[in-house]
């Protein structure tokens, strides 16, 4: 159920920000490092040239990344991407309209049986590709450094904490000149991974003061909604008092503050360091194939030097049930993705994933049929 509470910012964003990096033409079956380009590649460069994904805002800019050195790697490469939020791209996967699917939740409930018929009766596998930390976003004039943690958020996007000047927020900051300031909280009125993210970590960091559950829909009955995560930017820029959740790197590009994190150790500063050691309290769910990571650990760390709001963005994929052309192609994108994809990521606002994952995440590309 998708709440309405607050008036709804009406953001236009793209409707379809296909990333083309290279013209299309026939299916070009060349070996990397052919055609004009002599890199070595860690992928075969078979299968269709055009390959299609939709889905998950917050991983957008690394499927840009990814593409360019796919289309590097292997010439005449290209993923158009759809970035229409993480159930849209679920929805969009099930109903076969696209070749995978970019989520920052995993399947689950209705949609794994779903998913299942939709690649001829085999499971879809839940792929992390990269991890994207969370900032909390904010505008108050005249106040640099903000301090927060999981309770007073967890105030802040239930309604309970409604003034910048509200005493919870005067202890954390204590060198700021907070103001008597209503507080204005912005959240994802689409359906989205980072606002299920977000919500997993208030319950588990601040487990009695966030009881409104989890979930891609927004369930804290405060604040204006806003369409994806440029439309987060947007609003948090345009409205004085505001705070917003929103995925590091395009709060960076559009030059707004985020807050620190308390998480009982001090405070930290997301940066790519503390994001790593939050991650690294991070572990899979199960053994196999499916690669849904456990990130509860991760939320509730009170590792001292750790920022705990970091999202694992997947790619979901049928692990049996495409054409072999199309099996080739999915599996020389992400073989690319999980290999040299992940060198240049961090001016984009991600965290590579660490090499412990890497050895699974690349069994599970190579299991792919």
């Amino acid at each position: 159920m998708k709440l309405n509470f607050g008036r709804t910012l009406g953001i236009s964003l793209t409707a379809a920000a296909a990333l083309t990096l290279a013209a299309c033409g026939s299916d070009d079956n060349t070996p990397a490092g052919a055609s004009g380009s002599d890199t070595p590649s860690s992928a075969e460069c078979g299968g269709k040239n055009s390959i299609t994904a939709e889905g998950s805002t917050a991983q957008q800019n690394a499927i840009a990344e990814f593409n360019k050195v796919w289309g590097k790697l292997c010439p005449g490469k290209n993923l158009a991407y759809n970035p229409t939020g993480s159930g849209a791209g679920r929805e969009q996967f099930i109903a076969g309209q696209v070749d995978l699917a970019g989520s920052d939740s995993p399947l689950k409930g209705d949609q794994v049986a779903q998913a299942a018929e939709r690649c001829d009766g085999n499971p879809a596998w839940n792929l992390p590709l990269v991890f994207g930390p969370v900032a909390l976003a904010y505008n108050l004039p005249g106040v640099d450094t903000l301090t927060v943690n999981a309770d007073v958020l967890a105030g802040i996007f239930s309604g309970g904490i409604t003034r910048w000047n509200d005493p919870a927020l005067t202890a954390l900051n204590p060198d700021a000149d907070l103001p008597d300031l209503g507080i204005t909280p912005i959240y994802r009125s689409d359906s989205s991974g980072t606002t299920d993210n977000f919500q997993k970590y208030l319950a588990a960091a601040a487990p009695q003061s966030w009881t409104k559950g989890d979930g891609s829909e927004f369930q804290g009955g405060a604040g204006e909604g806003a369409q994806k995560s440029a439309g987060v930017v947007q609003a948090v820029q345009s409205t004085e008092g505001a705070i917003g959740y929103v995925e590091k790197g395009f709060a960076e590009q559009a030059g707004v503050p985020f807050a620190r994190i308390d998480s009982g150790a001090g405070p930290v500063e997301l940066t790519d360091e503390s994001a790593s050691k939050a991650i690294d309290a991070a572990t899979f769910a199960a053994e196999g194939n499916d690669l849904v990571l456990d990130l509860a650990s991760l939320y509730a760390t009170r590792e001292p030097g750790a920022y705990p709001l970091v999202l694992a963005t997947y790619e979901i994929v049928c692990s049996k049930g495409y054409d072999p052309q199309t099996a080739a192609a999915v599996k020389s994108f992400l073989t690319v993705a999980a290999n040299e994809g992940q060198q240049n990521l961090s001016p984009a606002g991600y965290v590579p994933l660490p090499e412990r994952f890497k050895e699974r995440l690349l069994t599970s590309i190579d299991a792919i049929a």
